[in-house]
């Protein structure tokens, strides 16, 4: 990606998250870039091509960011309980690389465009299935039966999904905190059964 192109695409990608992809049009993106509509139109012919190319920015940016602080403690129960940890730090604007907290946008993204056909709902599932993929990576790390490990996954993903929307709905900055007992529990080996 060139600067030009990474300029156009972390400008709209400021503008998508803090207002919704729906409620900002290309002028807008124009004007807040500084760029010449043919400038924009060189790099992205329509409006989804470069929504797709915002998703697949702040989606490499997210991963690059949780894995880095997953990274940052040891492989499974640690850095489960690390994720909420960050979250919280994410929730509570502590997280230059993320900006300012507005819930996640592939959340709203995909609330935008409601057709799972969609190429854009298909890059926010995607996204999902990413992060869901490194707390799977975690989990295997406890040595627990497929099933147990499948259960473990799907709850700490809802929780985590559940933490997100919780702090941007409900102006929760707390809450992803406020969920560090209850995955402790579900991390001990015999408790919590």
């Amino acid at each position: 990606m060139t600067e030009k192109q990474k300029h156009i695409v972390t400008t709209a990608l400021h503008l998508f998250y803090r207002k919704g992809v729906h409620a900002v049009g290309i002028n807008e993106i124009l004007a807040e870039a500084g760029v010449a509509k043919r400038t924009l139109y060189n790099y992205f012919e329509t409006k989804e091509e470069l929504i797709a190319a915002t998703l697949a920015y702040r989606d490499a940016t997210f991963i690059e960011w949780l894995k880095g602080r997953l990274d940052t403690v040891s492989k499974g129960k640690e850095a489960l309980l690390e994720l909420f940890v960050a979250l919280d730090d994410w929730f509570n604007n502590r997280c230059e690389p993320l900006a300012r907290f507005r819930g996640c946008f592939f959340i709203n993204v995909a609330a935008e465009y409601g057709d799972p056909e969609s190429p854009i709902f298909q890059a926010a599932k995607e996204h999902k299935r990413r992060v869901r993929a490194l707390v799977q990576a975690h989990v295997a790390e406890l040595g627990r039966s497929a099933e147990e490990s499948r259960q473990l996954v799907d709850t700490i993903t809802l929780l985590k999904e559940g933490a997100i929307v919780t702090a941007m709905v409900q102006e929760d900055s707390a809450a992803a905190r406020k969920l560090l007992p209850v995955v402790e529990c579900l991390l001990q080996v015999s408790a919590c059964r």
